[in-house]
């Protein structure tokens, strides 16, 4: 009876462990599915919509069909099956993403996303899911302590569940990437059964493991990367990437990826050497209002390769500037290799824009404030809203500027109307321009556009008239005339956006067909 009551409890803490197990993975392959996908889809409420959802819909299917299982086949043999199908499963994610991810598919985003989502992720997450039911079998030793033991399965899948969310979430996927991470969690599903003490048999071991190393070696690192590729490097907000590039006989450019978005484009040797059409229109406008007076504070929500606090600061010594960069690996990688000076005078804050700009006390802070804080696909919605726009008219000074950049195509898109009609709710109707990166009757598709206002509002026949001065092809910047812009405002119905009801992902969603 001894020997019998020490067996039935050996064979419960087996399938507790099974079930944490199996509870820890499914949490670190969802996590770690919002990194893998966000370089190709970006992450916006549809990509986390469509993962959890596959996730759940994975699990509950592995479930139903681990419970018949179960009834059929309760062995521990049977679950050791599963945890090695799903080791091979959970293995099959990065070469499946980079095939799949980067293909094209028809129709609208939310459904390309949901079906790549599907295809990646739906089988490991429905083979993880056929261990815990599996696991109550096998702990089942009497109907009369049936709740005992299907309590303890669930707890202890649950606790599983979450230290694999705040492992990977807090420190596994910036400390070993998503393919070493998703790599540790396949050889730990694999060779599982050893922990557990069963020992399936050394040639079939042996063969999973040069499959293992095989897939690992050839398929999740790339042996051969890019010449051009400098550094790829997984933080707890993008997937970074630096790209060695050229441009018009320019040498010695480094392009900032983050996530799916080429961000910045930068010579680290030379600060006065601006790329993008978007950054030599803030140019332009810094230009402009410098002739009255030079720029003495100014505020960037949004670091990125730091290319204009660079011009900044190097064409205006005595402007402090102040730059909110909310992921610290980014601001790292910008002093490393896009000519960021350790001994700069732009001061970094390492942190979330919003509470940065909540916390700042006083008013008139600020000549000008950049927003460039927003991409085409990851829009930071708590940055759109009406009560922000409100804050940073409180740090301006009352002839401050703020320029913000908005990717929308102006002529369906839905976003860039809402964003200016909520700025007009607080900077006032008529006081919100935009600008466009050349004439605006050839302007057309996904493009860079500036949203220009300031609490006083902006002197647009002043600006026109500099802007006009330029001519020839170094002039970049033009204004759409303002009873134009009511009128397309007007045929788009624009939503205010506020804290309550902010749907930016439904309103750039129709960019993307």
């Amino acid at each position: 009876m001894a020997k019998a009551g020490l067996s039935v409890r050996r064979e419960q803490v087996r399938a507790c462990i099974v079930a944490s197990i199996a509870g820890f993975s499914s949490m670190v392959v969802e996590i770690v599915a919002a990194r893998a996908m966000a370089p190709y889809v970006g992450v916006s409420l549809y990509t986390w919509t469509s993962i959890i959802g596959v996730v759940l819909a994975g699990i509950a299917s592995g479930a139903y069909l681990g419970g018949l299982v179960g009834d059929r086949c309760g062995r521990f043999s049977t679950l050791v099956w599963i945890l090695v199908l799903s080791g091979l499963a959970v293995l099959s994610v990065p070469p499946l993403t980079r095939w799949l991810a980067a293909a094209y598919f028809s129709g609208s985003l939310m459904a390309r996303v949901l079906l790549k989502t599907m295809i990646i992720f739906f089988i490991p997450s429905f083979l993880l899911g056929m261990a815990p039911p599996v696991a109550v079998k096998l702990a089942l030793t009497s109907l009369h302590k049936t709740g005992d033991a299907v309590g303890k399965i669930y707890a202890f899948s649950t606790l599983g569940a979450i230290l694999g969310t705040f492992a990977s979430g807090f420190f596994l996927i910036s400390w070993m990437g998503t393919a070493h991470l998703l790599f540790a969690i396949a050889v730990l599903l694999v060779f599982s059964p050893i922990l557990l003490g069963s020992f399936p048999g050394r040639r079939i071991l042996a063969v999973l493991l040069l499959a293992t190393v095989w897939l690992f070696h050839h398929y999740l690192l790339d042996p051969s990367p890019d010449p051009d590729t400098l550094l790829v490097k997984e933080s707890n907000y993008y997937t970074i990437k630096l790209k060695k590039s050229s441009s018009g006989g320019h040498e010695g450019f480094v392009t900032l990826y983050l996530d799916q978005l080429s961000h910045s484009c930068s010579d680290p040797a030379d600060p006065f050497y601006l790329e993008y059409r978007y950054i030599q229109s803030y140019k332009e406008i810094v230009e402009w209002r410098a002739r009255e007076r030079n720029p003495s504070r100014v505020l960037f929500i949004g670091g990125g390769g730091y290319t204009f606090p660079r011009f900044l600061e190097a064409r205006y010594p005595r402007a402090r500037i102040d730059v909110v960069e909310i992921d610290p690996v980014v601001t790292k990688v910008s002093r490393l290799y896009m000519g960021l000076s350790p001994f700069t005078r732009i001061r970094t804050f390492n942190e979330d824009a919003r509470w940065f700009v909540m916390s700042r006390r006083g008013e008139g802070i600020y000549d000008l404030i950049f927003e460039d804080a927003f991409n085409d696909l990851s829009i930071p919605f708590h940055l759109t809203t009406k009560e922000f726009a409100s804050e940073l008219k409180r740090l301006l000074r009352p002839d401050g500027l703020l320029l913000t950049n908005v990717i929308d195509r102006f002529e369906k898109g839905s976003f860039l109307p809402s964003y200016v009609r909520t700025l007009e709710e607080v900077f006032g109707r008529g006081n919100v321009h935009v600008v466009f990166l050349g004439p605006p009757e050839g302007s057309v598709g996904v493009e860079n556009r500036i949203v220009l206002t300031g609490p006083q509002g902006v002197d647009v026949d002043a600006l026109a008239r500099s802007l006009d001065r330029m001519g020839g092809v170094e002039r970049v910047s033009y204004l759409m005339a303002q009873p134009d812009l009511q009128i397309r405002l007007e045929r788009f119905r624009p939503v205010v956006l506020t804290d309550d009801y902010v749907p930016v992902d439904n309103l750039t969603a129709l960019n993307f067909r």
